[in-house]
């Protein structure tokens, strides 16, 4: 925001120089005269103040309006790089490309960039507003060059990820297509040794169960499919036994004695002091009633800023780690303990790498084993899952007990004498099946992350937006453990709230719009398949080519839309296949009943079963608004604005917190503050204490120390009610939470208590 208008400035210097010049003076001429000067000076001081209030009032409006159109520039460009990501994706899965350079996806994404340039040109050269949001001119537009390099960068980082995968699960791939493939060959060998009793439906059931029966059997033997349980705790245990050599505290882990270190409250329990600080001289000094022997023997606790960076050190482990389970495509690649070995081994760097910087102290083997228990147990849902979707689409026996009915119908269509056509067009069918599927709920789920960007009142604006609606749900509740996971944990709240609201639009919203829109995907997708067919047989007329020429051209046509190839038909014999219209015309009669089976299993919780997390409404929405700073101011914990990561520029936020919210308390007292970091600096008096170091006046925060220094905290009165409610309404749960008490110094004021929570709400609507 602007500063206020030099005049202003001028005319409250002017006031407090004539007040000090007079105010020794006792003359009564002298005394008319101030007053009148005093009165004249008051009326320019109100005058001045009024216009740099409106004019402020129309910079906050002119920015929010920014903001705004900020946040649909940033969809645009991010849900374009989802559509051209998924293209590749499948290209790469088809093996139609076997690299992919940023200057690729530049190039894709260049049309939607140049829509997005456009836009802003409009908003800063024609908009009422122009002449006030010209001064953000160049910072948004740095901001949108940031943010479109980062998503090309993130893209092809994944899609390379996902070339080197592929090579990785070729194996898999061609062992399940291979088998696949071979019972379709058997079946047909075993159709032509009982083409005589075709009619004999009986018979043909009892051939071919036991057919499959031995089929199945022959697989599990070639396969050695493992029947081990995946138990990820069972894995964390085995890992961290062996790193203590069997020594791992027997009672540490039982049941109703399982830590989580997300919520705890204090860290002090978890760290050793590394040498005799001011801080055991400030615990003796505080325990003056205690011996001191007493006093030097409890345990010493961390200081506020400490609790901070031990907080922030978690939550970035626990963020990083999440990463490093997407990284692993366990639904691809499935999943075995050697991914908790490594989530292990970098949580035990980065606690290493902590300890040996400079702090002060250093972490129990506790504090590390919790750590990785809470992050795996957290995780633990997602990893299971994915592993189940693994193995549902690679394990022989539940794959193919699956596809049973399927290839007994093929088996009797050739018992009854179908022609080579016929059978490979329905096999073409049910190889397409899964693709599909995959396809569709895909395009749907990016679909209707689009949807609820428009329609979902919580998830249509930016982060800002989302956090009142966060904040208003929170007052709603009134849910005090909820409350210190947003301030402790703010990302994870943030996440949990999208997918909370995701859900929800999802089962509210079912009949009207997320079905329909599935079954218009498909019809979409079908029409797509059935052009391809036909100009395929055109193709191969035109050319008097071979079904070789004919899969060829097929399957190229779809490579953007489907992962489906011509090395998925491997093994399955179609060289006699010369009927092309026949062929397109089995496709054409088949592929509504593999898409009503689609439709027909669609329900509110299959994206969850059907889709890789990365890919669900949820995960998408997710990765739009939660792809920002995450920094927490050191003393009120209120999140930093900026809405790219690792920015150049300092932190900052709208409205600063009552410093109390974060355990912030008096010096060598129990005694919890309520003073708010803005007017806090404001006030030349005020001095705090960075850690055991000396202390530092509020004015000069930034000599406190680097998390200190990258923080710019204007020196006003600003302040959001909301959190002078929530301090009045939560002050014993506040109290109990941190072991301190609003009392004395930090004693709550009285016009705190008159905030109801429907001002709380309003103040919330005004002000964010």
């Amino acid at each position: 925001m602007a500063p206020p208008h030099p005049s202003y400035c001028e005319n409250v210097q002017e006031l407090k120089k004539t007040i000090m010049s007079h105010a020794a003076k006792s003359d009564e001429m002298m005394l008319t005269h101030l007053k009148v000067r005093i009165k004249d000076l008051w009326e320019a001081l109100l005058k001045e103040r009024f216009v740099f209030s409106f004019r402020n009032s129309l910079e906050v409006a002119a920015y929010r309006k920014l903001e705004t159109e900020y946040s649909k520039w940033s969809w645009r460009l991010r849900s374009a790089m989802l559509e051209i990501e998924n293209k590749l994706h499948n290209k790469i899965e088809n093996e139609a490309i076997y690299e992919v350079e940023e200057n690729d996806i530049q190039k894709e994404l260049k049309e939607t960039s140049e829509d997005v340039k456009k836009s802003m040109s409009e908003i800063f050269d024609k908009d009422k507003d122009k002449d006030i949001l010209i001064q953000w001119k160049t910072s948004f537009e740095i901001k949108i060059k940031e943010l479109q390099e980062n998503i090309v960068r993130e893209t092809k980082r994944k899609l390379n990820e996902i070339l080197q995968q592929r090579d990785l699960k070729k194996k898999i791939d061609d062992q399940r297509t291979h088998h696949e493939n071979t019972l379709y060959e058997k079946s047909k060998e075993l159709a032509l040794k009982l083409k005589d009793k075709a009619k004999d439906e009986e018979t043909l059931k009892e051939e071919f169960d036991l057919f499959w029966e031995q089929c199945v059997n022959m697989i599990i033997r070639e396969t050695h499919t493992s029947s081990r349980d995946t138990d990820i705790i069972r894995d964390v245990r085995e890992i961290l036994n062996d790193i203590y050599q069997g020594h791992l505290p027997v009672d540490h882990w039982k049941e109703g004695n399982e830590y989580n270190i997300f919520t705890v409250s204090s860290y002090s329990e978890y760290v050793i002091f590394k040498r005799s600080t001011k801080r055991e001289i400030r615990e003796a000094v505080k325990d003056t009633y205690r011996t001191a022997k007493e006093s030097f023997g409890h345990t010493l606790t961390l200081w506020p800023e400490e609790e901070t960076e031990i907080r922030a050190l978690v939550i970035d482990v626990a963020q990083q780690t999440n990463r490093m389970i997407m990284s692993f495509n366990i639904s691809k690649m499935g999943y075995n303990i050697s991914c908790i070995q490594q989530l292990t081994d970098y949580i035990k760097t980065r606690v290493t790498e902590h300890q040996e910087g400079p702090v002060k102290y250093v972490f129990k083997n506790e504090f590390f084993m919790d750590l990785v228990y809470s992050i795996c147990k957290k995780s633990n849902k997602m990893i299971t899952d994915q592993h189940r979707m693994f193995r549902d689409t690679n394990d022989p026996v539940l794959y193919l007990e699956r596809k049973r009915e399927e290839y007994y119908g093929i088996f009797r269509k050739y018992c009854h004498g179908a022609t080579s056509a016929a059978i490979f067009g329905e096999i073409i069918c049910q190889k397409l099946k899964e693709s599909i599927e995959q396809s569709v709920y895909k395009k749907t789920a990016r679909d209707l992350a689009g949807e609820m960007r428009s329609n979902c009142e919580s998830l249509n604006g930016n982060r800002s937006n989302l956090e009142k609606h966060i904040l208003k749900t929170l007052a709603e509740e009134e849910d005090f453990h909820k409350f210190m996971n947003y301030i402790d944990n703010p990302s994870d709240h943030f996440k949990s709230f999208i997918r909370d609201e995701v859900s929800r639009y999802i089962t509210n919203k079912f009949s009207d719009s997320v079905s329909p829109k599935m079954k218009e995907n498909i019809r979409l997708l079908q029409q797509k398949i059935m052009k391809a067919a036909h100009e395929s047989t055109e193709h191969d007329q035109m050319n008097k080519g071979d079904v070789v020429l004919w899969l060829k051209c097929f399957t190229q046509q779809l490579s953007d839309v489907l992962v489906f190839s011509v090395k998925d038909l491997s093994g399955v014999n179609h060289e006699d296949v010369d009927d092309f219209n026949l062929l397109e015309d089995v496709i054409r009669k088949e592929l509504p009943t593999i898409t009503s089976d689609i439709s027909r299993e669609f329900k509110t919780n299959t994206f969850d079963e059907k889709l890789d997390l990365k890919l669900r409404p949820d995960e998408i929405l997710i990765d739009h608004l939660c792809q920002c700073c995450w920094v927490q101011c050191p003393f009120c914990k209120a999140i930093c604005t900026n809405t790219i990561e690792n920015h150049d520029e300092d932190h900052s936020v709208s409205f600063h917190r009552i410093i109390g919210l974060s355990g912030i308390h008096y010096f060598n007292t129990e005694i919890l503050s309520t003073h708010i970091c803005t007017s806090a600096v404001a006030n030349s008096n005020l001095y705090f204490y960075p850690s055991d170091s000396e202390k530092v006046p509020w004015r000069e925060y930034r000599r406190a120390g680097e998390d200190y220094a990258k923080w710019n905290i204007t020196s006003d009165l600003s302040e959001l009610p909301y959190w002078k409610w929530f301090v009045c309404k939560f002050q014993k749960d506040l109290e109990k939470y941190y072991n301190k008490i609003f009392v004395g110094q930090g004693e709550i004021p009285d016009e705190w208590r008159k905030y109801t929570k429907q001002e709380a709400f309003e103040s919330l609507d005004k002000y964010i």
